[in-house]
């Protein structure tokens, strides 16, 4: 399937929505591990970045793989970004609200917890990935709305039914400037077929 030109950069952030998600579920997996997952604030991060991998994952292959996809079409994927994002921010807030006690400077656990200052190396990285999985969800999602609103606006309103990743405006222009032309048709050359009309447009 050949992607648009707007395809291509939704694509490449996908791909990189992936990639940040799997790290933040790395890390989530070893810090739950030390601590056998037994802290919520640990737990969270680490069940909603496999969802989030699950649903990115499958909406990137539905949309490859099948033609039109519903889950491709932009108010589908606006939605569940947006839907994603707020889960991120709130169990964000939540998670950072019980890390603020790990000490942030992890080289100050003396070294023969060498165990310990992993563990709290890998929350730090944690801490931060966390927030900018939520920025990157949010922001690529305002990205497809602005997108479709500034199409929408310019009279591509097929937009809202029509996958990013095989919606090209230009091709639509062409098409409507140069494969259609019409003629004006005259009240007194209105034929039979369209009784009652004062003008119209007849396609050549």
């Amino acid at each position: 399937m050949a992607l648009s030109p707007a395809g291509k950069k939704k694509l490449a952030a996908q791909i990189f929505l992936v990639l940040l998600d799997i790290a933040v579920l790395a890390f989530a997996a070893r810090v739950n591990i030390f601590q056998e997952f037994y802290f919520m604030a640990d737990i969270f991060p680490f069940a909603l970045s496999i969802t989030t991998l699950a649903i990115l994952v499958i909406m990137f292959l539905l949309e490859l793989g099948i033609s039109n996809s519903f889950t491709a079409k932009p108010p589908f994927e606006i939605g569940m970004l947006y839907v994603l994002s707020l889960f991120w921010l709130a169990f964000n807030a939540f998670s950072t609200s019980r890390w603020h006690n790990v000490p942030l400077p992890c080289a100050t656990i003396p070294s023969e917890y060498s165990e310990l200052r992993l563990w709290c190396k890998d929350l730090q990285a944690l801490k931060s990935l966390v927030w900018i999985l939520f920025v990157t969800l949010f922001f690529t999602a305002s990205f497809i709305l602005r997108y479709v609103i500034v199409q929408h606006n310019k009279g591509n309103r097929m937009i809202w039914r029509t996958p990013i990743s095989q919606f090209n405006p230009r091709v639509i222009s062409e098409f409507i400037t140069e494969d259609t032309s019409f003629e004006w048709v005259t009240p007194g050359e209105v034929d039979s077929r369209r009784p009652g009309d004062w003008a119209t447009f007849e396609k050549i």
